[in-house]
């Protein structure tokens, strides 16, 4: 079945619609409900319940997490209730809902949907996906093959930690113009580039929609950048990819068991 239920898991909203998984295009308007105070794991699956229920598609449903995600478990927890920490979430979600179950880290759910639908389609070599919102998300795209759960958000640039310094919400935390956060943003950028050598940088997450406000300030050393195309429907059409099998290129680290007690690991410091 090509037309998937594909809802994505945000800090303000939880939002769902079906996927036709061929073509990358939704097949209704997207339905919103306001994320939980504190985004608890019994709150978030009650509005999952009621998205799977207001769509009433038969068949599986693929869910966004931001968070590390191994073989349906959650393994942390950053922005949302440390309750998610070593969760069996594919099984929460599939017992609330009465539906087969996929969850995938939300930022690599943008980064299919990007590199198979948007704006890295028909690209060769590494791409790397970025949103940068709350946080910074990062997805990572081999020749269409996704390396899962990178986290490249938490990088160190030597005494800054990026994701604090340089997402979205730094540059409404510490007032910045879009010059401004574009130089923070550029300087992040060159370290993934000494790191990756990219063939291009797709720049997604909340800043996507205002790219006429940053694109000719936000540069790589020798990497294309460009803005993500799928804006806030990436989340819900990697979900569906992921739910419907359609990434035939899924590494091995996704069908791993789950650690039998994950804990975070604090950010680890590298050169730059």
């Amino acid at each position: 079945m090509s037309v998937i239920l594909g809802i994505d898991i945000g800090g303000s909203g939880i939002k769902g619609a079906p996927v036709d998984t061929r073509t990358g295009k939704l097949t209704a308007e997207r339905h919103r409900i306001p994320t939980p105070e504190g985004a608890a794991p019994e709150d978030v699956k009650r509005v999952v319940a009621q998205l799977v229920e207001h769509f009433g598609l038969p068949g599986a449903v693929g869910v966004t997490f931001p968070g590390i995600v191994q073989r349906g478990h959650t393994l942390s927890a950053a922005n949302v209730h440390p309750d998610w920490v070593g969760l069996n979430a594919d099984a929460l979600f599939t017992d609330a809902t009465g539906h087969e179950v996929h969850l995938i880290n939300d930022a690599d759910a943008a980064g299919l949907a990007e590199a198979r639908f948007g704006a890295g389609q028909g690209e060769t070599g590494s791409v790397l996906v970025l949103t940068f919102g709350t946080g910074i998300g990062s997805a990572l795209v081999h020749d269409g093959v996704l390396v899962p759960n990178t986290e490249l958000g938490h990088l160190w640039l030597r005494d800054k930690h990026a994701e604090t310094w340089a997402s979205d919400r730094a540059r409404e935390r510490d007032d910045l113009n879009w010059k401004q956060w574009s130089k923070r943003a550029s300087t992040y950028l060159h370290h993934l580039e000494l790191l990756f050598s990219p063939q291009l940088f797709i720049i997604g997450g909340g800043v996507s929609k205002k790219a006429d406000k940053w694109r000719e300030h936000l540069k790589a050393e020798r990497t294309r950048v460009v803005p993500a195309q799928l804006l806030n429907e990436a989340g819900i059409i990697g979900a569906a990819m992921m739910a419907a099998g359609s990434d035939p290129a899924l590494t091995a680290q996704l069908d791993e068991p789950a650690a039998p007690n994950p804990t975070r690991r604090a950010p680890r410091k590298t050169s730059g």
